[in-house]
Parts: C-alpha cells; sequence; structure tokens
C-alpha cells in the first residue's frame, strides 16, 4: 500500500497541474501544501511564469530556493489561485479546519483574497462532521492578557493547550502571537464560529467555512494504485 508521503506527492502534483502561466499564487504552508510548491517550482524551472504569495517565511524560504518569484498580498490584493493543506475536510460543505502550521492567520487572508482556493489532501482528512472532538481547533491569541482571553475560550467549552515549539518554549507564529489549540464538545461550526470571533485578544482561529471552492484528495484503491479525486460542495 502506498505511503502517507506517496498520497501527498500524488495529491500535490495534481494541484501544480492546476496553475497557469501568468497566475498570482496564494502558496499554503503544511507538508501537503510545501509538497505542492514544491511541484509548482519544477513547473517554474520548466518556463512557468508565475507570482507566488506565501503564507508561512518556511513557504517563501522554499519558494525563494525553488526560483518562484514572490511578492505580498499588499502588492497583489486578488489572486488567482491559492493552493493549501487541511487538518480535517468536512465532506458536502467543504469547510476546514487549519492550522496545525501555524499559519492560520495569513492562510486565511491568503484565502480570502482569492478567486479560487483548491484544498490538498489525503483521505485520512475527511470527515462527516466538522468540530467532532478529535481535532483541535487553533486559535491565535495575542500575548498581551493571553490567560485572560483563555478564559473568556474555556467559557465557550473549549480545553485548551498552550502550543509549545519542539524546544519546549511558547510556539510563536511569525507574526508574534501564540496559539492556544482547543478541544470542543461536538457544536455548530457556524455557530462556534461567530462566537470565537466575538472573543477579545482572539487574532484569528482555525475554521475555515465557506473558504475552500475544491478539494484535491489522493486516496488509495485495494489495489495500492493512488487516485486523485476533485471535491466540490454538495450541502
Amino acid at each position: 500500500m502506498p505511503t502517507q508521503d506517496e498520497l501527498k506527492l500524488a495529491v500535490a502534483e495534481a494541484a501544480a497541474a492546476l496553475v497557469e502561466d501568468g497566475m498570482v499564487m496564494g502558496l499554503g504552508s503544511g507538508s501537503t501544501a510545501m509538497a505542492a510548491v514544491s511541484a509548482i517550482g519544477r513547473r517554474v524551472a520548466q518556463g512557468l511564469n508565475i507570482v507566488g504569495i506565501p503564507t508561512s517565511d518556511k513557504t517563501a524560504a522554499l519558494a525563494r530556493s525553488l526560483g518562484i518569484p514572490i511578492s505580498t498580498l499588499d502588492e497583489h490584493g486578488r489572486i488567482d489561485l491559492a493552493i493549501d493543506g487541511a487538518d480535517e475536510v468536512e465532506r458536502g460543505t467543504l469547510s476546514l479546519i487549519k492550522g496545525r502550521g501555524g499559519a492560520l492567520l495569513e492562510e486565511k487572508l491568503v484565502a480570502a483574497a482569492s478567486r479560487r482556493f483548491a484544498v490538498v489532501v489525503d483521505q485520512s482528512k475527511l470527515v462527516d462532521r466538522l468540530c467532532s472532538g478529535l481535532q483541535p481547533i487553533p486559535v491565535e491569541v495575542v500575548p498581551f492578557g493571553w490567560k485572560s482571553t483563555a478564559q473568556r475560550l474555556t467559557a465557550l467549552g473549549a480545553k485548551w493547550i498552550l502550543r509549545t515549539a519542539p524546544d519546549g518554549r511558547t510556539f510563536v507564529t511569525d507574526g508574534g502571537h501564540y496559539i492556544l489549540d482547543c478541544a470542543f464538545p461536538p457544536f455548530d461550526s457556524a455557530k462556534l464560529l461567530q462566537q470565537l470571533d466575538g472573543v477579545i485578544g482572539v487574532v484569528e482561529h482555525g475554521l475555515f467555512l465557506g473558504m475552500a471552492t475544491e478539494v484535491l484528495v489522493a486516496t488509495a484503491g485495494p489495489d495500492g494504485q493512488v487516485t486523485v479525486t476533485r471535491m466540490l460542495v454538495t450541502a
């Protein structure tokens, strides 16, 4: 059977095939999105002409190393196509949980500015209902008074953990913020989105509702054959 890395590579190649000459591209973060950036870089080396808007410092560094011209959202306020990964994708609605990579604020800004937002995942990321409690929702908060912000999240039912870096220190986003990974009991995702948007001290959160225009999914068949399918909103 194919490994998860092989599934990621297959869907990354499929996503790179969506890119057309002259596009302004949103370049996502996370392992699958980074694989897509690498695949796009190979096309750039063959003559593809694009401009990339990276969603993290790590993505920007990879794009530069591959010779992908990069710019900023300030210079290109409208993006033709953004490609990014997700931690959960709800079948039917294509609602997402994102942010395990820590770049959710930049990812949401780029997605919101994009005419087309294609999400790349393997089959393990598909769920029947978003926010089932299995995947925590990353919530980006300002460091000043973050414990008070955490108390307000607790009042919404969250059981939170302050994210730490591999060295044990508090994880800090590219924008200088902290992330609270919040587990909630089963809930209505649209209602929770409104509640999180109203919490003072919250910069952004990992609920991406109504933003994805399509999802590319890599699946492994019983014979080990990898298939990439395209999902559209059906609910």
